[in-house]
């Protein structure tokens, strides 16, 4: 084995650059929530890339992955998200990946190279352990192992017999044996580590796939049963004229206002469609896609030009419609970071019909539509991080509050309280506005549960995040300010019950 290490120095520096990362990762995370801890690991593995890629440190896309990396490691400071942990991870990848990569930066590609690379990474500690044992033994001595072993039976089994009859005949060794004690063996930790080794050992051997295939053209004619010049044309008179009609009577019904008929209410009217059209929308603008494509016979005639332009333009407007009807049910029902992602998803949508239509129109390639598609969810995943959507949810909710005198609804305290600390501020506030009722000492009791539990994750410099500071100060402050009880009762120990 000092041969084969001294043979592949490569490998044994990586093997100590993973112990290391295991070692330090186990403080980090193990047993403990993300935190600080997460941006700490973001800085760690940036650092590491540079460190054991020197190609990286050449290759210029390589350092714009890392220092995108580094900056949603500092994200990660302020407050830990999913999308943004993500985001680091996908960029480490691309950074590794980088300097034996085509200088290109097209998201399909991309998305394969980084699929190929994740996978062969995770297999990667099996194949590398196969290699190993097959150059062992191609360079093992002929003297079977059998015999190696042989020569350790006489000096064990002498040893603890003698051992045996020193503990029978002192009672002084048998006392210090007595006194040991073995630590349990922690099953979950250890798997912990070899799982956390694995990873960090295909993070270090990086591999991708040797060729990526090109995003499919998506120009000229579809050849497709049933799908000619004539037909589109037909199906875009038909389509147009179907989504003129659920338009026209979300515009007479919904934008209008007008009295809906008897037995319809306006939540029923409101919540029934607003996902279903959002998932027409995205049906619609794949029929655009791949069946008016460009430079195709149908689309190079104006008329059908026209049609999809207004096809189009229907949707935009179905979006909207969907979206206010979401408005409306936020204000019949509340606010929540579903509906507030919801909201967001639509603006995707929109996004997304407005550059097929762009690609259709001006000719451009499926891989200008795909990346520009990619660039928008990135700006929108990236803004709902840096937005704390639980604190917008929580503060409308409060404004609104029918217990204030908001046209909001009745305020759901089980949801602000799964909300955490990101419904603190809001409920201080609110509390030092109603009076002295019950539901007051309710919401008391929970912001001094929420204002505890903040408080003990900012104790723990693992847990600890930026944000979550300003909003423990800001709470504080404004409690101390408005006279309020700052008593903090025990420590939440479960999540409460988010409302609906």
């Amino acid at each position: 084995m000092r041969k084969l290490l001294k043979a592949r120095p490569g490998l044994a520096a990586k093997a100590a650059i993973t112990a290391a990362l295991v070692a330090t990762i186990d403080q980090l995370f193990y047993g403990h929530e993300p935190g600080l801890n997460l941006g700490l690991l973001g800085w760690v593995l940036s650092a590491t890339a540079l460190a054991a890629f020197p190609a990286l440190r050449r290759d210029r896309r390589g350092l714009i992955a890392i220092a995108i990396a580094a900056c949603m490691a500092m994200l990660l400071l302020e407050r830990p998200t999913v999308s943004v942990t993500v985001f680091l991870f996908v960029a480490l990848g691309m950074a590794t990946l980088s300097p034996r990569a085509p200088g290109d930066y097209d998201a399909w590609r991309w998305a394969q190279r980084l699929v190929v690379g994740a996978a062969r990474g995770l297999l990667r500690p099996f194949a590398d352990l196969r290699r190993l044992y097959v150059q062992r033994l191609g360079r093992r001595s002929s003297r079977p192992s059998w015999t190696k072993l042989s020569t350790l039976i006489l000096p064990v089994v002498g040893g603890m017999a003698f051992l045996a009859l020193f503990t029978a005949a002192n009672p002084i060794i048998e006392a210090r044996l007595s006194a040991l004690r073995f630590p349990r063996p922690d099953l979950a930790r250890g798997v912990f580590w070899l799982a956390t080794a694995g990873m960090l050992w295909g993070f270090l051997r990086p591999r991708g796939p040797r060729s990526a295939f090109s995003p499919p053209d998506g120009r000229g004619d579809l050849q497709l049963f049933g799908v000619t010049p004539a037909s589109l044309t037909l199906s875009l008179g038909v389509f147009n004229a179907l989504f003129a009609l659920q338009n026209g009577l979300d515009v007479a019904f919904l934008w209008s206002g007008a009295p809906l008929p008897a037995g319809v209410t306006l939540a029923e009217y409101a919540h029934r469609g607003a996902y279903l059209l959002i998932a027409t929308a995205i049906l619609a603008g794949a029929f655009v896609l791949f069946a008016l494509r460009p430079g195709s016979i149908a689309t190079n005639r104006p008329m059908v030009r026209r049609m999809v332009v207004l096809f189009v333009a229907q949707n935009l407007l179905l979006v909207a419609s969907s979206a206010l009807r979401t408005v409306d049910y936020v204000e019949a029902y509340g606010l929540t970071r579903l509906r507030i992602s919801a909201l967001a998803w639509m603006g995707l949508v929109a996004v997304g019909l407005i550059l097929i239509c762009v690609r259709l129109l001006r000719d451009k390639s499926s891989s200008w539509l795909i990346n520009t598609n990619v660039v928008a969810a990135a700006l929108v995943l990236l803004g709902t991080s840096v937005i704390d959507l639980g604190a917008v949810a929580a503060d409308w909710n409060t404004r609104n509050a029918r217990e204030i005198g908001g046209q909001g609804p009745p305020l759901d305290l089980g949801y602000l309280a799964s909300l955490g600390g990101s419904a603190l501020v809001p409920l201080t506030t609110l509390e030092n506005r109603l009076p002295s009722t019950p539901q007051r000492a309710a919401i008391t009791a929970t912001r001094l549960r929420l204002t505890a539990d903040l408080h003990r994750k900012q104790t723990d410099w693992r847990t600890w995040s930026w944000r979550d500071k300003r909003r423990l100060n800001d709470a504080q402050a404004l409690a101390s300010r408005l006279r309020l009880p700052v008593q903090a009762p025990v420590p939440l120990t479960g999540a409460s019950q988010p409302g609906t």
